[in-house]
């Protein structure tokens, strides 16, 4: 899981720059390099979205290095082009944070509760070519870079997936780090969807109440803890190149643009420095997104171009999207997780909360949230799922608090749970005038997307065990566990063992009960019949 330290060590800083991450990918197996000719607008995307929709477990999931790059109209490119390199699987986000996957919570937990203010230098590999005006039109500006067609059929243009909008807050200057879409329109001009509750929207609408164009930046392609950081639901005015700091262990190298006053990750493949008017939008997509459909066309900002810097030989990140689970939802899930666990534990105090699972595939984890807890009171309950489902507008429709014997991420458990420990008319909630969030149904009037309603709702389901229950019916551990020596010994397929794969008690159970289970492995179950006949009662 290390990075490539000679290299790291050579560049002056001590954390991975996608170089050294696709190379620590390669080392331990996770990374596909494609050296035959891939048409980026027809091929590319749909090759990756097999591994996610083709039945293939999350370990099976790769990163993917285009090296021989065409477009639809044979062009060919000099640019390689990097798909789920970034996220494609948590085992890929463990080695772009240094740590095993089941350390990523830990990794997450220390970097919300340490960040590291970013330093500044003069110059940094990310503008060792830099174009603008006449230069920036013979290179061809947007066009010089292969972005694919994330959904080939639907999608009316290349839109880059994996670009981090950097923008400033005109009131206090703090810096705002968000991955957004971006349309491409023109080979200077580049669209935007700063979805509702985005803090970019919030940076664009307070200089349009100033009537004054915003500055921005997209960098694509920066070290990977500055694109897992850049996803994150952090607070308003916390700066996520902080945050990656924290994730770093030490501060993020940032160099100052060339036209327009932001600082960017000096270690970046590519950034684009641009304009956003105030006073006009312009309509963007539709484009295939995580919430498993066309989002459609919508009136929205868009940048003019003024500069792109990048390295003489970049390499082009693009992430999946679209149906989940996908790159766009796994760099989030990561992260998120354990966001909303500090939320819930460290600044609402509900020390009984366990884990916080989001589920992922088709719902976008945004929608189906579910809330693991150890023996906690009814309000605690109650506390924890209106917590979670008002930490970030549109986060949260359905909402599951369960017991520690209930595995969060499986929904078959979770769902046994709802069945059998929960009552709808005494154990759910509902709480109206909510914010539909990402996702269809989607309005047909071209009103800007900042345009926010209160006509969603969210349902708490309390599913934990309130009264005492007979044991779960499997045989109990000893038994299985001795059962699979014996499987194994058989030669039968591999085994790859589900909760629950064994029997456990849930406070219905007594010791005169265990006693006759016990007779009855030993042989001895006529004593137990025997016992049975003296209860008899006349009917």
């Amino acid at each position: 899981m290390a990075k490539s330290a000679a290299r790291v060590a050579g560049a002056e800083r001590g954390y991975a720059d996608l170089r050294d991450h696709i190379d620590a990918l390669e080392h331990a197996g996770l990374l596909v390099r494609v050296k035959r000719e891939i048409n980026k607008d027809t091929e590319m995307h749909p090759l990756v979205r097999w591994q996610y929709r083709g039945g293939l477990p999350e370990k099976d999931w790769r990163g993917f290095l285009f090296e021989n790059v065409t477009g639809a109209k044979g062009r060919r490119y000099d640019i390689p082009v990097g798909v789920g390199v970034m996220a494609g699987s948590k085992y890929i986000c463990a080695v772009g944070l240094t740590c095993k996957p089941e350390e990523i919570p830990d990794k997450w937990q220390h970097a919300f509760s340490n960040p590291i203010e970013p330093t500044i230098v003069k110059s940094g590999p990310v503008q060792e070519i830099i174009q603008t005006k006449d230069e920036l039109k013979r290179a061809g500006g947007l066009d010089q870079f292969p972005v694919p067609i994330s959904t080939p059929g639907f999608d009316g243009a290349p839109f880059i997936t994996a670009g981090h909008w950097i923008t400033k807050d005109p009131e206090t200057g703090i810096r705002n780090v968000g991955n957004y879409r971006g349309h491409l329109k023109a080979q200077d001009r580049l669209g935007i969807f700063p979805g509702p509750g985005q803090h970019v929207l919030a940076h664009w609408n307070k200089h349009r109440e100033r009537k004054i164009p915003m500055q921005a930046a997209v960098v694509v392609g920066p070290p990977p803890v500055v694109s897992y950081a850049a996803v994150q639901k952090v607070p308003y005015g916390v700066d996520e190149i902080a945050v990656a700091g924290g994730l770093a262990g030490e501060p993020i190298r940032l160099v100052k643009c060339q036209t327009v006053d932001l600082e960017v990750p000096a270690d970046a493949e590519i950034v684009i420095e641009g304009i956003l008017a105030t006073d006009l939008l312009e309509p963007e997509g539709p484009f295939g997104e995580s919430h498993g459909y066309m989002h459609p066309r919508m009136m929205n900002p868009f940048m003019e171009v003024t500069c792109i810097t990048r390295k003489k030989n970049p390499i082009l990140v693009s992430w999946t999207s679209q149906v989940t689970p996908s790159e766009s939802s796994i760099i989030k899930r990561v992260g998120y997780e354990p966001l909303f666990l500090k939320f819930l534990k460290a600044e609402l105090g509900i020390k009984s909360v366990v884990r916080v699972a989001m589920h992922e595939p088709l719902t976008n984890l945004r929608k189906v949230i579910v809330v693991q807890m150890k023996k906690p009171t009814e309000a605690e309950i109650w506390r924890a799922l209106t917590g979670a489902a008002t930490f970030h507008p549109g986060v949260g429709k359905f909402l599951v608090a369960v017991d520690e014997d209930i595995d969060p991420w499986d929904m078959d458990m979770v769902m046994w749970a709802i069945s059998y420990r929960s009552q709808p008319h005494r154990d759910t909630q509902i709480l109206r005038g909510r914010e539909a969030g990402h996702g269809p149904p989607f309005g047909r009037d071209d009103q800007p997307v900042e345009t926010r309603t209160a006509d969603e709702s969210a349902l708490l389901i309390n599913a934990i065990l309130r009264d005492k229950f007979p044991p779960v019916s499997l045989p109990k551990k000893e038994y299985m566990e001795n059962a699979k020596k014996i499987w194994e010994e058989l030669g039968l397929p591999r085994l790859s063992p589900k909760n629950p794969w064994y029997g456990y008690e849930l406070g219905d159970w007594d010791e005169e009960l265990d006693e006759e289970a016990r007779l009855a492995v030993e042989g001895e179950y006529l004593k137990n019949g025997e016992k049975l006949k003296g209860l008899r009662k006349k009917v």
